[in-house]
């Protein structure tokens, strides 16, 4: 019988999508589920994006460049320059996601064996990615009592070896919702230059800050332009999840051309989708202004109805829309499966997302959940409150 390559055995299922059988099973059996599971905003696309693709004149769907097309890649420069990243269109490849940017960057910058350091917990695919190029994930282990803040410097640079290629972060991140501030950024800029380093942040959930705070991008500290690199998405930014636009950044010429030989290995971009998302760089400031405010209020409101929980923890986050939340429970994959499966309140019940799957360190996380508050206020009062009874009536 043919075999499955050891990199295919060692690939890991992805712990947001893989109870989507007792999902769906639960559904089948007439429950209705509130997904706190995944971080899909339920905020609608900005119609200048969706009017892009409905309005085209497009005779014949080509190819784009390999890169992408040089009008968005001129408006995304003009976007970055309003945040104080100055780079041209030649510092921009256009992705499909930033999974696919990742992807690239991955088979650009390593090789198998070498190591990339990731703060954990972190987004799972992170691991996927550095699976399929055959990289090890060295993790700086964050702690919920702290609230994930980055480990000291001495405790990061303990982890460098002569393998060591690149430091990963996600910023806000991806599942604490921590923000890195400037002196931490700063820090890790220094740790990069010293190590000859590739310092990489995902920075995907930009625009998502709380509590006045505002986001520094490794691109604002100049002296690192050839070991900085930038990987972002139209996904969260505009809700527009399904248009599988991403893009990769850097200032590092010989990076740029690498990167690019990938890129044309699978020939282009999507052509409607950047289209759309061309057009949404038209989405005015107000509609964020709006977004921001209706995540706020979603943060506080599940933070507030979580803290009602006795016995549990939650880091509170300061970006994007995800916490990390510790259970009194042994161990919340067989806890989420549970709920699917076995309990519901007048017919609803919850899906959550193991933590257990964001860490690469065995053993950690087993206690926790991520929690994507990308539900209406309502439906995280009722969901929450279901999750409350499940903890009572679940027994490990």
């Amino acid at each position: 019988m043919p075999t499955i390559s050891k990199k295919g055995q060692l690939m890991p299922q992805s712990p947001i999508r893989k109870l989507v059988p007792y999902a769906e099973d639960a559904i089948k059996r007439g429950k209705s589920i509130y997904h706190l599971n995944i971080g899909q905003p339920d905020i609608k696309t900005p119609q200048v994006a969706l009017d892009a693709v409905k309005n085209n004149t497009i005779e014949t769907l080509s190819y784009s460049r390999s890169q992408g097309s040089d009008e968005y890649r001129e408006k995304l420069a003009t976007y970055y320059k309003k945040h104080q990243i100055n780079i041209t269109l030649e510092d921009i490849i256009v992705t499909v996601g930033a999974s696919e940017a990742l992807q690239f960057l991955f088979s650009s910058i390593m090789d198998p064996g070498d190591e990339v350091i990731i703060p954990e917990p972190f987004y799972a695919n992170y691991t996927a990615f550095s699976t399929a190029s055959g990289v090890n994930v060295v993790p700086a282990i964050c702690d919920i009592d702290d609230n994930f803040a980055l480990p000291t410097i001495e405790a990061f640079e303990a982890l460098i070896t002569p393998n060591t290629k690149a430091i990963l972060i996600c910023n806000p991140g991806n599942p604490t919702g921590y923000l890195y501030s400037e002196e931490e950024i700063k820090k890790l800029a220094k740790i990069a230059i010293k190590h000859d380093l590739y310092l990489v942040a995902d920075e995907v959930y930009r625009e998502f800050v709380y509590d006045g705070a505002t986001h520094y991008s490794i691109l604002q500290e100049e002296n690192i332009s050839q070991n900085a690199v930038i990987i972002d998405s139209v996904s969260k930014r505009y809700s527009m999840c399904g248009a599988r636009v991403g893009c990769l950044i850097s200032k590092n010429k010989a990076l740029m051309q690498t990167v690019l030989k990938f890129a044309q290995a699978r020939l282009s971009p999507p052509t409607y989708a950047q289209l759309a998302s061309e057009a949404a760089l038209e989405t005015p400031q107000s509609y964020f202004d709006d977004v921001i405010e209706e995540y706020v209020e979603r943060r506080n409101t599940l933070i507030t109805e979580l803290q009602k929980i006795e016995n549990i923890k939650v880091a509170i986050p300061k970006g994007a829309f995800y916490c990390i939340v510790e259970l009194p429970v042994k161990n919340t994959d067989h806890f989420a499966q549970w709920l699917l499966e076995d309990f519901d309140i007048d017919g609803e019940t919850v899906m959550v997302a193991p933590a257990a799957g964001f860490y690469s360190t065995p053993g950690v996380g087993l206690n926790q959940i991520r929690i994507a508050y990308v539900l209406k206020k309502d439906s995280l009062i009722k969901a929450v409150n279901i999750l409350k009874q499940a903890l009572k009536a679940y027994k490990d």
